[in-house]
């Protein structure tokens, strides 16, 4: 190879390269991760959250794993097999993080009456709370991205991404 080929040659691989730091997966993953840590700070700051939660969140103890519960458990309460299917994850991971929200007063677990081997996870009135912040950190977390973006290149994002994930079931 000619000295100045060789020269070229690492340049063009790291261009060639460059997409794996870019892509849009790695860009929404990177938006997801913000977007979630954000939330959780919110909480943490939130006075209507219960202290020893908002403890909980404001050391990381509470993770955006944790917000898979929140975010997924219907307000009546759901099997753990559909909690763990609605979050994309397995059964044990998503027993795992239902056993931590229970020992925080988030969650409680019961039996399924019409099916003893099934377990019911519900929000406990402290898991209600928990919700309801989570609910106020999420809109201030939105309009942060609002004014962060522009209210034109946010309704653009949330239009494509609706769009995108619209027909995705877990």
């Amino acid at each position: 190879m000619a000295p100045a080929a060789q020269e070229t040659a690492p340049a063009l691989a790291e261009q060639a390269a460059a997409w794996r730091q870019t892509h849009l997966g790695r860009l929404l993953g990177h938006a997801m991760r913000r977007f979630d840590a954000r939330v959780l700070e919110l909480m943490a700051r939130d006075v209507e959250v219960p202290l020893a939660l908002a403890n909980l969140a404001a050391r990381a103890q509470i993770t955006a794993a944790h917000i898979h519960i929140t975010r997924h458990l219907a307000l009546e309460g759901s099997r753990l097999t559909q909690l763990a299917a609605q979050a994309g994850m397995t059964k044990q991971a998503m027993g795992d993080l239902v056993e931590q929200c229970e020992a925080w007063g988030l969650v409680t677990r019961e039996a399924d009456p019409r099916d003893r081997r099934a377990r019911w996870v519900r929000f406990t009135p402290t898991g209600r709370a928990w919700l309801a912040a989570f609910h106020r950190a999420v809109a201030q977390a939105e309009a942060e991205f609002r004014a962060d973006v522009g209210e034109d290149v946010a309704t653009v994002v949330k239009l494509g991404l609706e769009a995108y994930a619209g027909g995705w079931e877990p």
